[in-house]
């Protein structure tokens, strides 16, 4: 049987390699990546060109696919712990080669603002890249721009310097010219920003009207994970830009009333409005798919989009089950197919990687059950009655939620699950376990992960002979990553670390989920091949 032709793939904003596994599975060859953390760079090179930098650095050697954009240090063991933004300096050492086409496959770790300026200065690297290294366009080039001020999670800022970035995105793509593009974000962007004067700015549409104006069809869809069959519930926003050319041609393929057209009709009248006069096109102009409103799940159905929402739900339980430390269940169905899709991608592994215990006190642990408890009550009320006391805001429960509490076993200072006999007495044992925290949860076992999972402190098991954070392999199969994936470089940070290190936990909650990478590629897989026919 003839193996399909493969697409040519450039990955910006690459993180350790979620969005470029589930691509490469559907069809595509990474041409070059692009990634700011050398933390994060690290994981990459590690699964995708099998180069361990904590080795290299001991043998005093560098890597041969992996190349420093600009760095501090000549030295890879001080480049490795590196802050990537503080690049302008006196002295900078870079390991971009004279010949270009040496760049093929590989993986440029540095800033996308410079990178981008590298390109203005040097043709030969445009015409390399645009080229696709072998004198044929690129196909796709996809990428995630942070998203930290965008998301609802953390402080939203309209001026914060990351929200640049999705327009380094489209400086890029109108130097390097692919056929489409894939832009990956958080929900929040689709959630407008407040001017000081009132006056609502909404990214998605403003970077929408961008690439319409580099002569770009945007599409724009609110998409789950969870309909791709990864377990964790993760909307995501997903813009789609189809080159101007390229969409008139599979424009004639496209069936009057099909829902290919239905999808694209919005989005080629937005593009001519910005074709006569960006500055005059208006906030409404653009609708966005979203796949929870079922009108549109139903055209992501019978598109080339189906393959978004062709998955079954699958639980936390199916995703982490076998790798328990007490009683620890076979492999899932979901484990196993998750394993097999990505084996001959991967390198092989012997044993579970990552899966080191985090130390949690007796305090911790009492509190976890207390978690577990309430996850299992599944109550708003009785869990803001319980939190009210956990930080100090009252003294007693209400009876109703007593009465509720009390035929449950509870973690004692002991070490033995009991229940409290006396409700003055469970109310001092929750006083002794106090917490600022409202967003710490156990998960429910019988459904996908809530969203917000990049620190250990997220989530607690749903075992109650768990108590404990995830590792970070249950996080990464959460996300849906096979365990032939490794990560790598340190497991957590905190402090003012946490402003430029991406440890092992926050590459696996940024990342973009690999089915749901696979799936997105298919999409784009078919759009292309419908324009080879």
């Amino acid at each position: 049987m003839k193996s399909q032709k493969k697409f040519s793939h450039i990955e910006l904003f690459a993180g350790c390699g979620g969005l470029s596994l589930g691509l490469e599975k559907a069809g595509f060859e990474l041409k070059l990546a692009n990634e700011l953390s050398p933390m994060a760079a690290e994981t990459f090179a590690y699964n995708f060109f099998n180069e361990n930098f904590e080795q290299l650095a001991q043998e005093n050697e560098k890597p041969k696919k992996t190349f420093w954009l600009s760095s501090q240090f000549d030295n890879l063991n001080e480049r490795l712990r590196e802050n990537p933004s503080k690049y302008t300096v006196s002295k900078i050492f870079s390991d971009i080669p004279k010949d270009k086409k040496k760049l093929e496959n590989s993986l440029i770790i540095g800033n996308i603002i410079e990178f981008n300026h590298l390109i203005d200065k040097n043709e030969d690297l445009l015409l390399t890249l645009k080229s696709s290294f072998n004198n044929t366009e690129i196909d796709l080039i996809s990428g995630g721009p942070p998203c930290q001020s965008f998301s609802m999670a953390g402080l939203r800022e309209k001026n914060d310097d990351k929200n640049t970035l999705p327009w380094e995105f489209v400086k890029f793509v109108e130097k390097i010219q692919p056929k489409i593009v894939l832009l990956e974000n958080v929900t929040g962007i689709l959630r407008p920003f407040r001017d000081k004067d009132g006056t609502l700015y909404h990214a998605w549409f403003e970077v929408a009207k961008a690439f319409a104006n580099k002569k770009y069809i945007p599409l724009c869809l609110h998409i789950n994970a969870r309909f791709a069959g990864v377990p964790q519930n993760r909307p995501r926003f997903i813009m789609l830009a189809i080159r101007h050319d390229i969409f008139n041609k599979l424009k004639a393929s496209f069936m009057k009333g099909s829902a290919e057209d239905i999808l694209f009709t919005p989005s080629f009248n937005f593009y001519t409005l910005v074709q006569k006069n960006v500055d005059e096109v208006i906030w409404g102009s653009l609708p966005y798919f979203d796949v929870s409103i079922e009108e549109h799940f139903n055209l992501f159905k019978n598109s080339f989009l189906k393959y978004l929402v062709n998955q079954k739900e699958v639980s936390v339980k199916s995703a982490i089950d076998d790798l328990k430390i007490n009683n620890p269940s076979h492999p899932s169905i979901f484990v196993r197919n998750l394993n097999d899709k990505f084996r001959n991608i991967l390198s092989a592994r012997k044993e579970i990687y990552n899966h080191e215990l985090r130390n949690n006190s007796q305090l911790v642990k009492c509190r976890f059950r207390i978690y577990q408890v309430l996850q299992q009550c599944d109550r708003r009320d009785i869990t803001n009655a319980v939190f009210d006391i956990l930080k100090g805001k009252e003294d007693r429960l209400p009876e109703d939620i007593w009465n509720v509490l009390k035929k449950f076993e509870y973690l004692q200072d002991d070490k033995q699950m009991k229940v409290f006999k006396h409700k003055i007495e469970f109310e001092e044992f929750l006083k002794l376990h106090p917490t600022k925290k409202q967003t710490q949860k156990a998960l429910n076992k019988d459904s996908p992960a809530p969203a917000a999972l990049s620190i250990p402190d997220d989530a607690c098991h749903y075992d109650e002979k768990e108590l404990r954070v995830l590792t970070v392999r249950e996080m990464a199969r959460i996300q849906s990553f096979p365990d032939n994936f490794v990560f790598r470089s340190k497991i957590t940070t905190g402090g003012q670390m946490r402003k430029f290190e991406v440890p092992q936990y926050t590459q696996v909650g940024n990342a973009v989920p690999p089915l749901l990478s696979l799936a997105l590629g298919k999409s784009v897989a078919e759009l292309l091949r419908l324009l080879e026919k």
